[in-house]
């Protein structure tokens, strides 16, 4: 058994990892049909999980990391609320928001290079 493991433990290890992800996932869906989607345990998680986002967004906004730290933080503010004036325009959409945004961040760094 450890000769088999020694030469093919990469193989093991990721056989090993879908085994598990598919067990829980596997329980996961037996769970489901027994699980109120509408109960309050539900929206307190949503709720969680939309604080969670918004922190880390308004994180990326205020304090950003790596390439966007060379974005102004003014145009970086113009950009959320041009994202966020079309997502509204489109009636909660979210991925022409994501385009706008990755395009004026694009062209932000565009004229930067002429400028």
């Amino acid at each position: 058994m450890e000769a088999f493991f020694g030469q093919h433990k990469l193989w093991a290890a990721l056989i090993f990892v879908i085994l598990a992800t598919y067990f829980w996932r596997g329980l996961g869906v037996l769970a489901s049909g027994k699980i109120n989607k509408d109960g309050e345990i539900f929206k307190w998680l949503s709720a969680v999980t939309y604080a969670i986002l918004g922190a880390l967004t308004l994180k990326l906004i205020l304090l950003p990391v790596g390439l966007l730290s060379q974005v102004s933080m003014s145009y970086r503010i113009f950009v959320c609320i041009a994202c966020f004036l079309l997502m509204i325009s489109k009636k909660g959409r979210l991925v022409p928001a994501l385009i706008l945004g990755c395009i004026l961040i694009m062209l932000y760094d565009f004229i930067k290079g002429y400028f």
